[in-house]
């Protein structure tokens, strides 16, 4: 998520905690938050949203790393540019938490006037203006995980394990070892461009001191080597809805790469894959099964017990002369959804015996006699 958004929110506050809160307190809090507004258990309107809230507040205070970054984010504002207070730029002024857009876009050494505009002469005009940096939305980032068929049709919450790029943990970010302090690049003013004339035209090329970057490092992050990024490991929890096919992609907003110079967070999508179960199928939204019946419960009629996906019973009436792979719908006995629970759609399958013993043959040679039924392929027909 963006430094904006770590700024408006205060996550302790979301989970009702202290900013000295262990990590016991912080795991404490959650749960309980979590069990209390739990969509699945709380269906208040405002449930969902409050949800979440804290799985948001979770994610970022349960991890030190993230956790550090978002106290000092809120400590320092937000700037992108942390320096230690003492390590002062321009005659031993503090600037911490200073906003380096800010500082170069003001009157500097040799009366320069800002960044300036790198188009500011095209036209012939001498007047420079102050350049902005563009805020640059995160990148999208995509993992997969594997479900067994119940927790896919229940719905369930997992943890999703997250590697990305991030500012150094040593210098935050400014590329410079700590104590130290990046400067403006004298060629650019900070701007990262030169320009050139050209044919009447001032064509924009990146700087060849500061090769783009507008800053000049003298004594680079020996954790880093100046580049002032990292690697940010984190856990997040994600909520898998009910009903989830295998295959299907879940999109999880702002919580992929985070933004850089205020730009939004990329987002998450988690790549579904769901194994089989021996009972159970999908049919579209419904649940589905497979039911053998004996010959005498097909021919004569039966009630017979269906399980059903929670671990109870369905009872379901078989009418006299059933066919196998007839199929019966118990309704509202499938999989639950916000819409409501689907339909549990139960084919049965007529078993024949394998084997019989000698009373069991006499009987059905009985039924074969008393039956008389017609030849069932007496209508074959073989072309000539």
């Amino acid at each position: 998520m963006s430094q904006k958004d770590w700024l408006e929110k205060d996550y302790y506050a979301v989970l009702g905690l202290k900013k000295d809160a262990t990590d016991d307190q912080i795991k404490k809090a959650f749960r309980k938050l979590a069990r209390q507004y739990h969509p699945d258990q709380n269906k208040a309107p405002e449930a969902e949203k409050k949800f979440k809230e804290i799985t948001e507040a979770h994610d970022v205070l349960s991890d030190p790393k993230t956790r550090k970054e978002y106290d000092e984010t809120r400590l320092y504002g937000g700037s992108g540019f942390h320096f230690p207070g003492g390590g002062g730029m321009g005659g031993g002024a503090h600037t911490s938490g200073i906003n380096l857009d800010d500082l170069f876009g003001s009157s500097g050494a040799g009366g320069a006037g800002g960044l300036g505009d790198i188009f500011g002469g095209l036209f012939g005009g001498g007047g420079a203006t102050r350049s902005s940096r563009t805020a640059r939305r995160g990148n999208d980032v995509e993992t997969e995980t594997t479900l067994n068929f119940r927790d896919a049709a229940n719905g369930t919450q997992i943890s999703v394990r997250l590697s990305s790029d991030t500012a150094c943990a040593t210098c935050h970010g400014t590329g410079a070892k700590p104590g130290t302090s990046p400067h403006a690049c004298p060629t650019c003013q900070g701007s990262g461009m030169t320009a050139r004339q050209s044919g009447g035209f001032a064509v924009s090329e990146p700087c060849p001191t500061c090769h783009g970057r507008g800053l000049i490092i003298d004594d680079p992050c020996p954790a880093c080597h100046g580049t002032g990024e990292g690697r940010s490991n984190r856990t997040i929890q994600v909520r898998i809805p009910a009903g989830v096919t295998d295959g299907q992609r879940i999109r999880i907003a702002g919580k992929g790469t985070p933004g850089t110079n205020g730009g939004g967070a990329g987002d998450l999508y988690v790549v579904v894959h769901v194994t089989p179960d021996p009972l159970f199928s999908r049919q579209g939204e419904h649940l589905a099964i497979t039911v053998p019946v004996t010959y005498a419960e097909a021919a004569l009629g039966a009630e017979i017990g269906v399980p059903t996906l929670d671990g109870g019973q369905v009872r379901l009436k078989i009418p006299a002369g059933t066919k196998s792979g007839r199929t019966f719908r118990a309704k509202g006995k499938g999989i639950e959804k916000r819409s409501g629970r689907t339909d549990l759609l139960v084919t049965v399958q007529v078993q024949v015996p394998e084997h019989l013993n000698e009373k069991a043959k006499e009987a059905l040679r009985a039924y074969e006699a008393l039956a008389d039924e017609p030849n069932p392929r007496a209508n074959l027909r073989v072309g000539v």
